[in-house]
């Protein structure tokens, strides 16, 4: 019965008698192999860049707003505050407005806020400071504001006019003095209307007065901590429900409900089922790249059954059986598959790192990649040369020693 080590050294020799056959079949391994790798590894540094971008806007935080007038007021402002796990909250009143800036004028989202949005938010201040709950005609704008909106720059102390619509239809225009920029918290996939490098924050009693208003339009709130966040948005959204009025059989009834209520957790959930889908469609994409290496090691053992007919003979009239020419050509083509392995996870590690880098998402190898690249080439190299192995031990000796 031949041995194992026996049997690699046999295959060894005739992958060595067929060098580029036999690189050319690996290769099919190769390529799928890494193109899982990159893939999979992509998709976990996506999952990775989206928890901290969201990090940009916030941290453990819960938004609510609603579309309508005369919804949320003081009172609902204590609900939220008197929640508990709730650590800060900040009223926001969010409108499209137009700033001016020596005689230039752009567009930009206004929001009214209090002092408490610095740490709900995560601000992080490049000049100046934020807002306190005594300022009045003072704001502090984002950097795109500060620095790409107008031809000259905007600096702390700088003057600005501030226009945004009525309740009533007229326009209402104040003047302001810069009080601080905003750090641009560098966050890829964090929306404009959420990014702060793109708003201006002026006090939200300012912004009720401007707006002629007394309502307020959302809330911007702090959980003490991740694991909570989620127990203390639905206790948010109970309190607050039964505060603007809402049954109690419809608490749980978005549609009944007269705002929005969602956490940073369902913002992450989304992002990583579509990263999550992203990734399953290049990774099947990929399968079939190993679809066609598997394919490719079946025809080249078919050949190599072919060419080797008279050598099975051979050894079938030496006593080799069944199992052992079955075993010679298995282990041929799980050499094939391993190697494949091999070299695809190089390739597969080098392409992450570089694919990722290009993308500007953090490089993040799971260790147990390796072991998925390793396996998968195997599973390939082996599944794929079951059939001729079995065609070959099943070869008459008799025949097989008269082919030419």
């Amino acid at each position: 019965m031949v041995n194992l080590s026996q049997a690699t050294r046999i295959a060894l020799g005739s992958i060595r008698s067929a060098k580029v056959r036999s690189a050319l079949t690996t290769l099919g391994i190769v390529i799928g192999v890494a193109a899982v790798i990159v893939n999979i590894s992509l998709g976990v540094g996506f999952s990775q860049s989206f928890e901290e971008n969201l990090g940009a806007a916030g941290s453990n935080f819960v938004v609510v707003f609603t579309q309508k007038n005369n919804v949320f007021h003081d009172n609902q402002l204590e609900v939220v505050r008197n929640t508990a796990g709730v650590e800060a909250v900040s009223p926001v009143n969010t409108q499209i407005g137009t700033i001016t800036y020596q005689s230039s004028s752009r567009s930009a989202a206004i929001n009214g806020v209090s002092s408490e949005y610095e740490e709900v938010g995560n601000i992080l201040m490049e000049k100046g400071q934020f807002l306190t709950d005594q300022d009045q005609y003072v704001a502090v704008i984002g950097s795109d504001i500060a620095y790409d909106k107008f031809e000259r720059n905007l600096s702390v102390k700088n003057s600005l006019n501030i226009s945004i619509n009525n309740i009533d239809g007229t326009v209402s225009t104040r003047k302001f003095t810069v009080k601080g920029i905003i750090q641009d918290p560098d966050a890829t996939y964090v929306a404009p209307e959420v990014d702060p490098s793109f708003r201006i924050f002026i006090p939200h009693d300012v912004m009720q007065e401007m707006q002629g208003v007394s309502d307020i339009g959302g809330f911007f709130i702090k959980a003490e901590s991740l694991e909570i966040l989620e127990a203390t948005t639905d206790e948010i959204d109970e309190n607050l429900a039964r505060s603007v009025g809402v049954p109690s059989r419809d608490i749980d009834n978005e549609d009944a409900k007269p705002y929005v209520i969602f956490s940073q957790q369902d913002i992450l959930e989304q992002l990583n089922q579509i990263s999550a889908a992203l990734t399953s469609i290049l990774t099947a994409i990929a399968l079939i790249a190993l679809l066609v290496g598997s394919i490719g090691i079946t025809n080249i053992m078919l050949v190599t059954v072919t060419e080797r007919t008279k050598e099975i003979g051979i050894l079938k009239s030496l006593g080799y059986t069944y199992r052992d020419i079955l075993t010679l050509f298995i282990v041929e083509a799980a050499i094939i598959g391993f190697l494949g392995g091999v070299f695809g996870v190089i390739l597969g590690v080098v392409g992450s790192y570089f694919v990722n880098e290009y993308l500007d998402v953090p490089f993040v190898f799971p260790v147990s990649l390796v072991f998925l690249g390793f396996g998968i080439a195997l599973f390939v190299g082996i599944a794929s040369g079951v059939y001729p192995a079995n065609k070959a031990a099943r070869m008459d000796p008799a025949e097989s020693l008269r082919y030419e």
